[in-house]
């Protein structure tokens, strides 16, 4: 098992820690200092043109990311196109970039939901901890994970990831 960025980490159901219950974390960073992750399959009670600041934008969903600097937003997305300044996170996958793009190109209809996945917080590891919670069964790894990002935001995976893992 290696752990890279574009890996997807299930959840292993765990009565210990309802935040992390049935989640799907994507890896978008990974490196000696740890390990940094997006849950893809929370939906955020509110959409994005909900928050003040965006009312006009468009009504992209939200997902919360994980518990970690809820205060701020953060997104993955498949347009270096037109989102520039973004971080290679594995194939075709960027994290984060020009924020005033992903407004004004989502707002004009040049991004779709489907190019995009927009997260409050996000999911954090020290070094070594998360190899220590995979060691210890909390996590399934499945070595493909962006095949499950930008999907629809009611579509629910882990029940199929964690019965046919690939």
């Amino acid at each position: 098992m290696q752990i890279k960025p574009g890996i997807l980490l299930v959840s292993i159901a765990d009565d210990d820690d309802p935040l992390f219950e049935k989640v799907e974390v994507f890896i978008a960073e990974y490196n000696t200092k740890g390990a940094l992750g997006f849950v893809i399959n929370k939906l955020f009670p509110r959409v994005f043109n909900e928050l003040v600041e965006f009312k006009q934008a468009k009504p992209l969903p939200l997902y919360y990311g994980g518990p970690v600097e809820q205060e701020h937003l953060y997104f993955l997305h498949q347009r270096p196109d037109v989102i520039e300044d973004g971080a290679l996170v594995t194939g075709n996958i960027y994290m984060g970039g020009n924020f005033k793009q992903v407004v004004q190109y989502s707002s004009d209809g040049n991004i779709a939901a489907n190019d995009i996945q927009l997260f409050i917080g996000y999911c954090g590891w020290d070094e070594g901890q998360l190899e220590e919670e995979i060691a210890e069964g909390s996590w399934m790894v499945i070595d493909n994970g962006t095949a499950y990002l930008f999907k629809h935001p009611g579509e629910i995976i882990w029940e199929n990831i964690s019965r046919h893992p690939k």
